[in-house]
């Protein structure tokens, strides 16, 4: 009877070290599941970022050639009324100092004109930059995530594998016990054993 003790404590405690072993591979699958969770909810806000950013280059830009059109007209305006009050002197427009104004305001209207078009497209850049980088963001993110993922899932496996190694030995004890020893046992040794075994694998 001291045999068949021994062998149900040994079966009882490989079951209960093979439930832990299990246990523990489920958590880590979970943990990893759950970062995998966390870094899909960061990358789709990195996405989003990513969307505003190119939405805000673009209306950089459009305002900025509205804003270029809009002085470009007033460059325009203004010249014409140099034109209208050199004529309003009987001074020829087209003809030496009355043209040379013109020229002049015309000239330094396109370089400020230029120049509102080059601050907003400085301006689209950076927000353009701002899409790259949340865009690259989010792809490494939601990688890192899946491989948390792959890991949880490799930990769960190996895990599994742990427990029924360690049920299997615990098994190959018990047959070695049934059976390699069998000619030893007192009668009704045996069938205790028996009785034993499955009482343990049932907490299993």
């Amino acid at each position: 009877m001291a045999v068949a003790a021994l062998a149900v404590i040994e079966i009882a405690g490989a079951a209960w070290s093979a439930y832990q072993q299990h246990k523990a591979g489920q958590n880590a699958k979970k943990a990893g599941e759950a970062e995998q969770s966390a870094a899909e909810d960061q990358a789709q806000l990195a996405e989003y970022n990513a969307q505003v950013a190119g939405l805000q280059a673009q209306d950089t830009i459009d305002r900025g050639a509205i804003e270029e059109a809009r002085f470009r007209t007033g460059v325009r305006g203004m010249i014409g009324a140099q034109r209208a009050a050199a004529a309003g002197n009987n001074l020829d427009v087209a003809y030496g100092s009355p043209l040379d104004i013109q020229a002049d305001a015309a000239f330094l209207g396109e370089l400020d004109a230029l120049q509102i078009k080059s601050n907003a497209a400085r301006s689209a850049w950076g927000y353009k930059v701002q899409q790259v980088d949340l865009t690259r963001s989010a792809a490494i993110t939601r990688k890192g995530g899946q491989f948390a993922a792959l890991q949880g899932q490799q930990a769960a496996q190996q895990a599994n594998y742990a427990a029924i190694g360690t049920a299997f030995s615990a098994g190959s004890s018990l047959l070695q016990t049934r059976y390699g020893f069998r000619n030893s046992y007192p009668a009704g040794t045996v069938s205790a054993i028996d009785a034993s075994y499955y009482r343990a694998a049932s907490l299993w």
